[in-house]
């Protein structure tokens, strides 16, 4: 199967729900396996890119119709780096409406049988199911929330304010590639990088299984140059929807387990074990609040990256719990 090219739909009069617009805005996306019957969505994750996404196409989905999309602000859907007015405050619902019109209006999908998603991609996913639930038969979220924890937007603080206190960020300037903070980008990345994995991960050296020999030849990557090709202002616009990410916005409940009791579809929440920042006690707690749920743990020491696929077992363990939770349904 050749592998599918990046597609573009645009929205003429799309509003976001602070108020902008109307405006014009791209979706990008991946339509992989277009001939199958069942259809699986899934959305990028923070700092995902549509060829880096884990589809599982060729495991627990290779029989569905995938649809990759990427996320407002990662760089290739619309984005404060190619859009000249975007909106100051980005939230899971504006990408949500965007996806269902290039699903319902463009490609003239009914239904979706399963929305898979990591991490951000994981709120967009229960964003999907509170707002549109006739459509969603489906999810499965992987290391994520249906609301960010006071914990999660505190730890954001951090490469968020590393970033816009750095020396070379000017808020409000294109950052192009010729004037990119790079200095800002490495302050956020290394604000960032200790909380990607788990402690047990850093102790046992486990970064050598990627082929770095030594801490700071990870750190270099992981730190520095996986951010260098990412615009400032797309990043912070992720991280400020990442921290209002909130499914009670969407039905007005007092409490998230209210919220979470009107999904209709069935749900698998997969969690890690040793995540910093979605942590497993708190995705339990969701999953025993969504009336069709499973609840399955990620046994791993990497921590959010576990959800990523970075570590083969993880990725088996994964592609095998999603297999067996369609065959249930």
């Amino acid at each position: 199967m050749p592998e599918p090219t990046v597609q573009q739909y645009q929205i003429d009069d799309f509003t976001f729900e602070d108020g902008t617009g109307p405006t014009s805005i791209q979706l990008a996306y991946l339509d992989i396996n277009p001939a199958a019957d069942k259809v699986a969505l899934i959305p990028t994750c923070f700092r995902g890119r549509l060829a880096t996404t884990l589809t599982f196409s060729h495991g627990a989905l290779k029989d569905y119709r995938v649809i990759a999309v990427a996320l407002f602000g990662n760089g290739e859907s619309s984005s404060p780096s190619n859009m000249t007015h975007f909106p100051p405050s980005l939230n899971y619902q504006d990408c949500v409406r965007a996806q269902h019109q290039l699903i319902k209006s463009h490609l003239n999908i009914q239904a979706i049988d399963v929305v898979v998603g990591f991490s951000m991609g994981g709120q967009c996913s229960y964003h999907w199911a509170m707002m549109y639930p006739e459509m969603i038969r489906n999810a499965v979220i992987i290391c994520s929330s249906a609301r960010t924890s006071r914990h999660n937007y505190q730890f954001l603080e951090g490469p968020k304010a590393a970033l816009e206190c750095s020396v070379d960020y000017k808020k409000g300037e294109s950052n192009g590639a010729s004037s990119k903070p790079l200095a800002g980008l490495r302050a956020f990345g290394k604000a960032y990088s200790a909380w990607l994995t788990s402690p047990e991960w850093f102790e046992k050296g486990m970064y050598k299984s990627m082929g770095y020999e030594t801490l700071g030849d990870w750190d270099k990557d992981a730190a520095g140059n996986n951010y260098y090709n990412w615009n400032p202002n797309d990043l912070l616009a992720m991280v400020g929807m990442w921290q209002r990410g909130d499914v009670t916005l969407i039905s007005g409940d007092a409490f998230l387990h209210e919220a979470l009791s009107r999904i209709k579809a069935c749900v698998l929440v997969m969690p890690c074990s040793t995540d910093q920042y979605f942590r497993w006690e708190a995705s339990e707690k969701e999953a025993h609040a969504i009336p069709r749920s499973t609840f399955k743990v990620i046994p791993s020491a990497w921590g959010h990256l576990a959800g990523l696929g970075y570590n083969a077992a993880d990725k088996a363990f994964m592609d095998q719990a999603i297999a067996d939770f369609l065959r249930m349904q």
